[in-house]
């Protein structure tokens, strides 16, 4: 199993490696240190072997809800992609990526804004939102295969979390995206159902909610996609950081509940369970 997308997880005296994301809340550059973060499994405390920054380029896959009946139109989905063109840093890479019922590539891996503007304008509304089959067909094809990178892998869903007719479980594909200690974010749209009940699947705002706080991301409006952008490429250069520990007194092969604090004044995040 990756852990951060760079190197083996391993326990015992290699200890496990996993990303988290830091901040102090009077926005001060004061580094942050292991003696300000704690970690729990299950409720029992670890010790933390090493806390440090992690300023590595990153692999962002912008997923893009192109179904028909979402809400939004094409130019403002081509707005809210655009942005991240031109909010990259050095060494980031973008891959595009529309979705209805197939997932396709609009975009293939790169930073070239211009290249990327062009681009865009293939995105065309039609069909069913399979947002489960894309997010597993993104893991599979463009994320697991640079798993043993030196690079951090993102998913930004451009949608409102709705799925209608995946063959993928939710479930499933959550814990994928744990287990593979890839960090999901959200640009939210209106909820095209209302907030409706659904049978055996989750509500989309429950979707969005579920991929971003399980794997430590965050969720923003589609109203400032700009903002949106910025914040996301400005947190993932300048806030990660690689927190590495030692399980003890936790059950071999059974998922594990995470809980990250830190001290006064430190907000933290991170993924909510160790496969």
């Amino acid at each position: 199993m990756g852990q951060a997308g760079r190197r083996p997880n391993t326990e015992g005296q290699n200890g496990v490696f996993m990303s988290v994301t830091a901040t102090r809340e009077d926005n001060s550059n004061a580094p942050i240190t292991s003696n300000q973060i704690s970690i729990f499994e299950n409720g029992i405390e670890q010790t933390v072997k090493s806390f440090s920054p992690d300023p590595s380029p990153a692999r962002i896959v912008l997923l893009v809800d192109n179904s028909q009946t979402v809400r939004a139109d094409v130019e403002k989905l081509e707005e809210a992609a655009r942005e991240f063109a031109y909010e990259i840093y050095e060494g980031d890479q973008l891959l595009i990526v529309g979705y209805d019922e197939q997932a396709e590539i609009v975009a293939d891996w790169t930073d070239d804004a211009k290249k990327i503007e062009q681009s865009l304008k293939s995105f065309r509304k039609k069909g069913e939102p399979h947002l489960f089959d894309a997010l597993k067909a993104v893991i599979e094809e463009a994320l697991r295969p640079i798993s043993g990178t030196t690079q951090k892998r993102i998913i930004v869903i451009i949608g409102d979390g709705l799925d209608r007719g995946s063959a993928t479980h939710f479930e499933g594909i959550l814990g994928e995206l744990q287990q593979q200690d890839i960090t999901v974010y959200a640009v939210q749209l209106q909820d095209r159902t209302g907030g409706a009940l659904r049978r055996e699947q989750p509500k989309p705002n429950q979707v969005i909610v579920k991929l971003t706080e399980g794997t430590g991301g965050l969720v923003f409006p589609i109203d400032d996609s700009r903002a949106a952008a910025s914040s996301i490429c400005d947190e993932l250069r300048k806030n990660r950081y690689t927190l590495s520990y030692v399980p003890t007194n936790v059950i071999t092969g059974q998922p594990r509940r995470l809980l990250i604090t830190a001290d006064s004044g430190i907000k933290v995040r991170a993924k909510t369970m160790q496969p």
